[in-house]
C-alpha cells in the first residue's frame, strides 16, 4: 500500500472547486445521506481529511453538521446526524454491501462507490 503524504491530501483537498461536490450536497440536502462514489472522497479521505472536507462542503452551501460511517471498509457514507443516526446509516451500508454483492448492477455501483 503507497504511503499517504497526509499534507498533500489536505490541499488538495482545500484547493477543490465547490462544483465537485455540488451533487452530493443537493442529495444531501434531499436525502440527509450520500454514498462515497458520488463524491470525489474514499476512505483515505474520510480517515486522513475530513476536516476539510467539511470546510469544502461549508464552501459548497452545506452548514449543516456532516458525519462520515463506513462499512467494513467496504463504503462509505457522509450523513446528517440530525436526520440519520449512525447506527442506521450503518445498517442502510450493510444491506446496501449485501445487495450489491447479489446484484451485477449493483455490484458496479459499489465498485464506483
Amino acid at each position: 500500500m503507497p504511503v499517504v503524504n497526509v499534507e498533500q491530501l489536505k490541499s488538495s483537498v482545500n484547493r477543490m472547486s465547490v462544483d465537485i461536490v455540488r451533487d452530493a450536497v443537493n442529495e444531501l440536502r434531499l436525502d440527509g445521506l450520500v454514498t462515497e462514489g458520488k463524491t470525489p472522497f474514499n476512505k483515505v479521505h474520510f480517515n486522513t481529511c475530513f476536516a476539510e472536507i467539511e470546510a469544502l462542503f461549508q464552501r459548497a452551501g452545506y452548514h449543516k453538521q456532516l458525519d462520515v460511517v463506513g462499512y467494513q471498509g467496504l463504503l462509505y457514507a457522509l450523513y446528517d446526524p440530525g436526520r440519520w443516526e449512525a447506527v442506521d446509516v450503518l445498517r442502510w451500508l450493510k444491506e446496501f454491501t449485501e445487495a450489491a454483492s447479489a446484484s451485477p448492477v449493483l455490484r458496479a455501483e459499489l465498485v464506483r462507490a
